[in-house]
């Protein structure tokens, strides 16, 4: 292959923690492989050694390195005036750091430049490894393509055709035209017809309308998900998508009912009384209150939806929509067309901003950690805890889950209709959705059920995986320099850009976007950081215009979405250790495969790509790996996901504890002892509410839009708000809500 300078050099020199081996180095065409015999153990002087007939020869050992999963490579060479060696240091994407020393100079130059040009000079996502890879039985005997099927999942949930459902399968995307980064089929209230759904489209980002992701099995309450509204300054509306979630949310209601309510956009007899008043009423509702509601809901959830009473659930709901953004950033979008929801022409709900940073600041977190770890192949020592616990990771771990609470709560608990957004609805939105489900419904506890959750509402509802992975890599994490061995372009933080303040990010996107020619409904704000168009984003995905175009990485659209996700699901495992059937190792093995590029499956960035590029035909896929040796892969503590609300550890749902946060010590190679200890967990005064706002139709609390009335009562009305819909404790501290207001007056 013309990309490898040379394919084999001996003696060489490997660190990882601390301990030097001496080998042979290995350029194949897609890994970096490493090899070595260990020594023979000697005895003592006493002992003669073994006859050669019993002596046992140690096997080789391997380490194997593809060069996708490469985030960070540093050539240092040999000075004229130094007698170093030559060195190449490595860090991955799976935490793994080593470091090469080369007694040639030129041989360390070329297995340099071999690196680089078989990680970051590709071209194309056709070159890497998955589509050349074939694997050996049992895994060949797999087709993990058919674990996931949509239809067949959404029966599961209770959506079809029926006569009489409240839910049916919209076909209006099935050519991808309607909106290409949506799945084929969307699950609708029966009420709403294709025309309304084309029309609702308009008023949301990319045509992200609100569909289903999940409907719960005890009270048909659920969880759907979106884009933002393309509301801007002016206040922008749309009588087909206020028509549209008005009925999502009266789904649970009797049908006559539920079909008055979507008609007339949301007022039934009673329903403002039952939805927004009743909300804001519930100010007066204690903390305690809400407390009982916890330790009780879920038996009397079970117990009265059995029964044969008249009781409707929803006649009072707390429905909720929530907007994952801080506050400051939903507003700031308006400048750009879009924005968040105006609560008075949602008067049948209330909305939460819940203050997740957007992927510029996940990244940059992400590359704090590393800089602490950084050093883990020439020193042995465990990493610096106070660089860990100024990355702020756990803070958004913690985050990720108090937000999934809230959720969890208001379905399971208060018995109310979600509505999840952020942006464009692929990245926070994502983590919410899939963890809240994980925290409702235990068949997404179990290995099968989790690979269905990934497959639906990650890769069906299009997260942009090969954006935000990264997966051509980029020249711009290769370096050469001539400093010593320790520096800081082996660290994390070369990788990182743009976390700084969230409305300066806005607005200096606001203008570059006003500078560009804006022609289509399509050139908007590319989800959580940066203003790019439509088409633009395609390429910087890595979807080439032209054949023979070469495809790029665009650093700044990377990010540690799914990574959180799985860090988030790791939390949860470690809370709950009988609840899951999988283990922590699938987990770690999962993040692996994400960034090794041997399957296909994340490859690509929406259904549409997926089914175009034909990759379920030329690569195969990540979940054949796993089933294949599902025995690795199980949780021995697991408790078999037999429900019995009567019994404490057994009910249905399980909640987070966003307290007790953790460092995910495997996945960094380290032992617990290295990385957690009494200071890694964040108190909730440490790490502040995830809720940075409070808004229904004519009021106001904390951080919400400006021109809106506030509650009386200033930041008090606000946690006793929070408090009415089942959100206690959830709230930021007023010096918090305080500097986000100053932000935004700014």
């Amino acid at each position: 292959m013309d990309r490898i300078k040379i394919s084999r050099v001996e003696d060489v020199q490997i660190i990882r923690r601390g301990i030097p081996v001496t080998g042979t180095l290995h350029l194949t065409p897609h890994h970096l492989i490493f090899s070595h015999t260990p020594s023979v153990p000697t005895t003592s002087q006493e002992q003669p050694l073994p006859s050669t007939e019993t002596t046992v020869v140690p096997k080789p050992r391997e380490l194997w390195i593809t060069y996708t999963i490469i985030a960070h490579c540093a050539f240092r060479p040999t000075l004229p005036s130094s007698s170093l060696p030559s060195s190449i240091r490595l860090r991955c994407r799976d935490f793994t750091f080593v470091t090469f020393h080369f007694r040639d100079d030129q041989e360390a130059r070329d297995v340099y430049e071999s690196i680089k040009a078989l990680t970051c000079r590709l071209g194309r996502i056709e070159k890497v490894y998955a589509f050349t890879y074939r694997p050996l039985r049992p895994e060949k005997d797999v087709n993990g393509w058919m674990i996931y099927d949509a239809e067949k999942e959404w029966k599961r949930l209770g959506v079809g055709e029926n006569e009489g459902r409240v839910w049916r399968i919209s076909r209006i995307n099935v050519d991808y035209k309607f909106s290409p980064t949506y799945p084929a089929l969307l699950p609708v209230p029966s009420s709403i017809s294709d025309n309304v759904i084309n029309y609702a489209g308009k008023y949301r980002s990319r045509a992200r309308i609100p569909v289903l992701t999940y409907l719960h099995p005890l009270n048909n309450c659920t969880i759907t998900r979106s884009s933002q509204p393309l509301a801007g300054f002016r206040g922008n509306r749309s009588i087909q998508d206020e028509r549209l979630v008005a009925a999502i949310f009266a789904s649970s209601q009797p049908r006559r009912q539920s079909r008055d309510m979507a008609r007339s956009g949301g007022s039934t007899p009673g329903s403002e009384r039952s939805h927004s008043d009743l909300a804001l009423s519930s100010i007066e509702a204690s903390s305690a209150g809400v407390e009982v509601i916890e330790d009780t809901g879920s038996t009397e959830s079970s117990s009265e939806l059995s029964g044969t009473g008249s009781t409707v659930y929803g006649a009072q709901q707390h429905n909720l929509i929530v907007d994952a953004r801080p506050t400051v950033n939903a507003i700031a979008m308006q400048a750009v067309g879009l924005g968040s929801e105006n609560m008075d022409n949602y008067k049948f709900a209330t909305k939460a901003y819940l203050g997740i940073d957007n992927i510029h600041v996940m990244r940059d977190s992400l590359a704090k950690v590393i800089d602490a770890v950084k050093d883990s192949d020439i020193t042995p020592l465990p990493p610096n805890r106070e660089l860990l616990a100024k990355s702020g990771w756990l803070k958004h771990i913690a985050g990720l889950l108090e937000g999934a609470d809230i959720i969890t709560r208001q379905i399971g608990l208060q018995h109310s209709h979600v509505l999840i957004h952020c942006s464009d609805g692929w990245d926070r939105t994502s983590q919410l959705s899939s963890l809240s489900q994980i925290c409702l419904d235990p068949y997404y506890r179990t290995l099968e059920g989790f690979i269905v959750l990934v497959e639906k509402d990650w890769l069906s509802f299009g997260h942009m995986f090969r954006h935000r992975s990264g997966h051509l890599s980029s020249e711009k994490w290769f370096v050469t320099h001539n400093e010593g061995l320790v520096g800081p372009t082996v660290g994390g933080g070369s990788n990182s850009s743009g976390g700084g303040n969230p409305l300066e990010h806005a607005l200096l996107s606001a203008k570059g976007f006003f500078n560009k020619d804006n022609g289509s409904r399509e050139s908007v704000a590319d989800s959580d950081g940066e203003m790019i168009s439509y088409s633009e984003s395609q390429k910087v995905a890595g979807v080439a215009s032209t054949t023979g175009e070469r495809e790029v990485t665009k650093v700044r659209e990377t990010s540690p979405v799914f990574h959180q996700f799985l860090d988030a699901t790791y939390q949860l495992l470690y809370q709950h250790p009988t609840r899951f059937e999988f283990n922590e190792r699938f987990l770690r093995r999962l993040l692996y495969h994400l960034y090794s590029c041997q399957y296909g499956t994340f490859l690509y960035n929406s259904e549409k790509e997926r089914l175009e590029s034909g990759v379920k035909d030329k690569t195969r896929s990540v979940w054949d790996y796993f089933v294949s040796r599902k025995e690795q892969f199980l949780n021995d503590s697991y408790d078999g996901g037999a429900i019995d609300e009567r019994e404490r550890g057994r009910e249905r749902l399980i909640f987070p504890s966003p307290d007790e946060v953790r460092w995910w010590n495997e996945l960094f190679g380290r032992t617990d002892e290295e990385m957690n200890n009494q200071k890694a967990t964040l108190s909730s005064r440490q790490r502040g509410g995830v809720v940075t706002g409070l808004e229904a139709a004519g009021a106001t609390t904390a951080t919400g839009a400006p021109g809106k009335a506030f509650l009386d009562g200033g930041f008090g009305g606000v946690a006793a708000g929070i408090a009415g819909l089942g959100l206690s404790g959830k709230v930021r501290s007023p010096s918090a809500s305080r500097r986000a207001m100053e932000v935004e007056m700014q």
